[in-house]
Formats: C-alpha cells, sequence, structure tokens
C-alpha cells in the first residue's frame, strides 16, 4: 500500500511515441492555442473598452470569455510540453492542481451559461422590469457567485484526493483528472466518489433544469408574443444554445469515460473524446458569439482595423 504522500509523480499513460509527427501535432496545438487566446482576449477588450457593451448580456460573455482563457491555458501548455517529452510524467502536485483548475473550468462553465439564461428570460419575458431587475450590483454578485462557488467547492476534491491512499501512479489518460487518481486508491474511496458525483451532477443538473425552465419561459413567450420577440429571441439565443448544446456534448464524453470502461474504443478516439470539451469550447463560443451578436462583430472589426492601421 502506498501512501499518497508518497507518490511523487503520476504516469500519463495515454500519450504514445509518434516519432517525427511529433513536431507537426505541437504546431498544430500550438497554432490552436494562439488562436484560442487571440480570439477570446480580442472580444474581452471589445467589450471592456466599449461603453455601448456595457450591459449585462456582455459582461456575463466577457466573464465566459475569461473562463475559456483559463480553461485553455489549464490544458494547452501542459499539453505542448508532453507532446515533445519522450517521458510522459507531472508531479503530485500539479497533477492536483490542474485536477482543480479542470473540475472549476468546468463548473463555472455550466454556471455561467446559467446566469446567462437567467439575463435572457428577464429580457425578452420582463422587459419592462429588466434594468431594475438586473442591476449592477445583481451582476456583480451572480458573477462572484458563478466563480467562488466552483473555486471553494472544487478545494474539497483536492484535500480528499490528496490524503487518499494510492496503490499506483498510472493514469490512462493524457492530463490529470480527478476520477482518474481515485481509481488508484487502495482504501475506501466512497467518500470521493459520492462528493465527486454529488458536486458534479449537482452542479451540471441543476444549470440544465435552471436553463431548460427559463427557455420554456421564453419559447411561451415567443408564441404568443410579436414578430420583433421572436427575432430578439433568436438573435441572442441561438449562440447561447449552440454552447450550451456543444459544452453539454463534450463534458458527457468526459464524464462516460471517467465513470465507465472505454478500452474498446481506440486509443485516438479515447484521446480526441477527453480533449474535446478543453479545447472545442474555448474556440467555440468566441467564434460563434463573434460572428452571431452584431454588435460585437462591428466592434471587433473596428477594433482590428484601427490595430492595423
Amino acid at each position: 500500500m502506498i501512501n499518497s504522500t508518497q507518490v511523487s509523480y503520476f504516469t500519463l499513460a495515454a500519450y504514445f511515441d509518434t516519432g517525427t509527427l511529433k513536431y507537426l501535432h505541437f504546431m498544430i496545438v500550438l497554432c490552436l492555442y494562439m488562436f484560442i487566446v487571440s480570439v477570446n482576449v480580442l472580444l474581452i477588450v471589445v467589450i471592456c473598452l466599449n461603453r455601448s457593451l456595457h450591459e449585462p448580456m456582455y459582461i456575463f460573455l466577457c466573464s465566459l470569455f475569461v473562463n475559456e482563457l483559463y480553461g485553455s491555458t489549464t490544458l494547452f501548455p501542459f499539453l505542448l510540453l508532453q507532446i515533445l517529452s519522450d517521458i510522459h510524467t507531472v508531479s503530485a502536485s500539479f497533477c492536483l492542481l490542474q485536477i482543480y483548475c479542470v473540475h472549476t473550468y468546468g463548473a463555472i462553465e455550466y454556471l455561467n451559461l446559467a446566469i446567462m439564461s437567467y439575463d435572457r428570460y428577464l429580457a425578452i419575458c420582463c422587459p419592462l422590469q429588466y434594468n431594475t431587475r438586473m442591476t449592477l450590483n445583481k451582476i456583480a454578485v451572480l458573477i462572484a457567485l458563478t466563480w467562488l462557488y466552483p473555486l471553494l467547492a472544487c478545494i474539497v476534491i483536492i484535500y480528499l484526493n490528496s490524503h487518499s491512499e494510492l496503490c499506483g501512479n498510472i493514469i490512462h489518460k493524457v492530463y490529470c483528472d480527478s476520477h482518474s487518481v481515485v481509481k488508484l486508491a487502495c482504501s475506501d474511496s466512497h467518500v470521493v466518489n459520492i462528493y465527486g458525483l454529488i458536486a458534479s451532477f449537482g452542479t451540471i443538473f441543476g444549470a440544465l433544469f435552471f436553463i431548460i425552465y427559463t427557455y420554456m419561459k421564453i419559447l411561451l413567450v415567443c408564441f404568443s408574443g410579436s414578430t420583433e420577440t421572436r427575432q430578439k429571441a433568436v438573435s441572442t439565443c441561438t449562440p447561447h444554445l449552440a454552447s450550451l448544446l456543444n459544452f453539454t456534448v463534450g463534458a458527457s464524453f468526459e464524464l462516460l469515460q471517467s465513470r465507465f470502461n472505454m478500452n474498446r474504443l481506440p486509443n485516438m478516439l479515447r484521446i480526441f473524446l477527453s480533449l474535446y470539451w478543453l479545447t472545442c469550447q474555448p474556440l467555440f463560443n468566441p467564434v460563434m458569439y463573434g460572428l452571431n451578436l452584431s454588435k460585437i462583430r462591428v466592434m471587433s472589426k473596428s477594433l482590428m482595423s484601427n490595430v492595423v492601421n
């Protein structure tokens, strides 16, 4: 029996030798990361610099883009180092840090999407009361809760993992995640499993049920409202629903992989599915919102033209 304090490193067993192709993989991942950082930073700067975008919807979007930077930075620099490395090991302390960052990113993403659906509900269903109900103080409280709750709740996961007694140090993934460490425990891991399930599914399904409720209200107003109301709902809700669907699919892949034996699937497919939610969402959101919301699109073009000129 090996105590977790004696495990100084973990081995990431999902990596395999690709020969000289690793340099091509490195360049592809690096370009993807640079693009993700560039578009998210661009949209954050656009929203912050333009007073016309200092509205609740865009402030919540800014919080979402900051989280995309947080999530992608949790993975990509680490992934780049591992691609070039011949030995795929990670220190126990860094592994726990990555677990913390990955879990908080996922929870913050879902909660961000939930408060964005609440904002759309107020704007479409209660337009006359919108300014009085969505005040600056309320916006600040909602964003603070979106970030503070996951940041504090995930400390418990890290504490439980760091005090588990482990019987091995091999993780069959390309990055660290909580359940992979839990599966290495040789002591009773029911407490960690139960807390992980409650924290994960509580956050996910709590946010999803709330989003479904708000969209049911929005649909009722759209069916009974004017053409203008329907157009407003479609233009602002379409990118939100697309983002929610994309992230839910990616997170579902990851949850299924962590809880069930997926050894029958090809290794490359398992790697792709485990990386999907951490790579596609930070790319998908800025592109989707940048193209669909006319205000952001126009301001982004204006800022880029000023920089070029």
